[in-house]
């Protein structure tokens, strides 16, 4: 199995997996770059899955439409050009000889979803997650709330350490950037942080990460940790009490997000 983030806009990745043959892609939000890596690798498109309704991740499926030879799924309860056969929590799906399980992680949009293949030939468990989970952030919280985007990372969390995250935008920089802010002593997070740069300088993506790596860096991940807990404090004093809880932390650490620059 092939894994290719396909770039699309600014800083969107349209994820292509293929076995050499056939290819499914995740959230094409421009259909353009996914015909054209098609095309250049002579491959078959096999299937199309959404994880939310937002137009950079489902706006070039109509035009995908022509090509493609297999279904498009998404989730229950969004709007989504159809036809789509729709997925809830605790369905899976098989596509490319991979069963991929169906999570409910809502708080980016109401029903957002993700997929999980926990056996993949010749590779690490796969995690496509859309907006819910970035590496070292999350998404902002459009239609949820901050109790359900903190319980939908915490089931992210609990998935083994070597899945490789395949997030929906390159949004690492900036992250680390608030995550050094949040927890300036953090050693893991100084490393991955100049690895990431280096990549970047490079023009590589600094996508797929481990799973592991993101709950050592990633503020969004631990909120019950001391740390994380002790700098939301001293960021909304006068709003948290002496032990406020993970959630608690998780809306504050959003909040500083959405205003840090």
């Amino acid at each position: 199995m092939t894994l290719t983030p396909v770039p699309a806009f600014d800083d969107n990745y349209l994820w292509l997996l293929d076995n050499g043959r056939e290819a499914l892609v995740v959230d094409p939000g421009d259909a353009a770059p996914v015909l054209a890596a098609l095309d250049a690798r002579g491959l078959t498109l096999a299937g199309i899955l959404l994880t939310h309704h937002h137009g950079d991740h489902v706006g070039g499926v109509d035009a995908l439409r022509a090509h493609l030879r297999g279904p498009v799924y998404g989730p229950a309860c969004e709007k989504l050009p159809e036809p789509v056969t729709r997925l809830r929590g605790g369905d899976v799906i098989e596509l490319l000889g991979l069963h991929l399980a169906v999570l409910d992680v809502p708080g980016h949009t109401a029903g957002h979803i993700a997929y999980f293949a926990a056996e993949v030939p010749g590779g690490d468990p796969l995690l496509f997650c859309g907006d819910t989970l970035f590496s070292a952030g999350c998404g902002r919280l459009f239609e949820g709330t901050p109790a359900q985007m903190h319980a939908s990372l915490q089931s992210l969390a609990a998935l083994p350490g070597a899945t490789r995250v395949c997030c929906a935008h390159e949004y690492t920089l900036s992250n680390l950037r608030f995550a050094r802010e949040v927890d300036p002593g953090n050693a893991a997070l100084a490393a991955h942080t100049a690895w990431c740069e280096a990549e970047r300088a490079a023009g590589r993506p600094t996508l797929p990460v481990p799973l592991g790596t993101e709950r050592r860096i990633n503020p969004f991940l631990r909120c019950t940790e001391p740390a994380l807990r002790d700098a939301a404090r001293r960021h909304a004093p006068l709003k948290l009490a002496a032990a406020p809880s993970p959630v608690e932390v998780f809306a504050t650490l959003r909040e500083w997000k959405n205003g840090f620059r």
